[in-house]
């Protein structure tokens, strides 16, 4: 085994899509993300607050097919949210943009799994207080909030 090479975090992600308009849109309008810098085929966001010049790059790519599931590819990208009611506000908005495809009790953290409209998988997921590893589970997001009282 070697050293560790000092990672911290994944400052940014870059993606390939079909119309960068439209994804602009997705990931603006259902996950919050807000423009830092646009050019006509390409966009660069940011997460409000992140202090980052950018947290996701878009690259338009006209033509691309949709991701083949029987090959090797990143299977997804993973952000985290503050707060559980942020999860709840998340799921709901996905479920209006009919992007969920999965929801996850980790035990260490409660994910729900989506696809953005080029059917390139995300994770947004709330990290449990004190959480203990349980395989995965099924998540029961109201029995989440009100067992903490939210």
């Amino acid at each position: 085994m070697t050293d560790g090479l000092g990672l911290r975090r994944l400052q940014h992600l870059v993606l390939w899509v079909g119309n960068v308009e439209r994804s602009v849109r997705f990931y603006c309008d259902v996950l919050g993300f807000e423009v830092a810098h646009r050019f006509p085929q390409a966009a660069f966001m940011r997460i409000p607050g992140s202090g980052d010049d950018h947290n996701l790059g878009l690259f338009e790519q006209p033509g691309l097919r949709p991701p083949d599931e029987g090959v090797a590819r990143m299977y997804h990208a993973a952000w985290e949210v503050a707060e559980l009611p942020d999860l709840a506000r998340a799921r709901r908005r996905l479920v209006e943009a009919r992007s969920l495809v999965g929801q996850s009790d980790h035990g260490t953290s409660l994910s729900l799994y989506a696809k953005d409209p080029d059917g390139l998988e995300f994770e947004l997921f709330w990290t449990v207080p004190e959480g203990q590893p349980a395989g995965t589970r099924p998540l029961d997001l109201e029995h989440e909030l009100s067992r903490r009282g939210l």
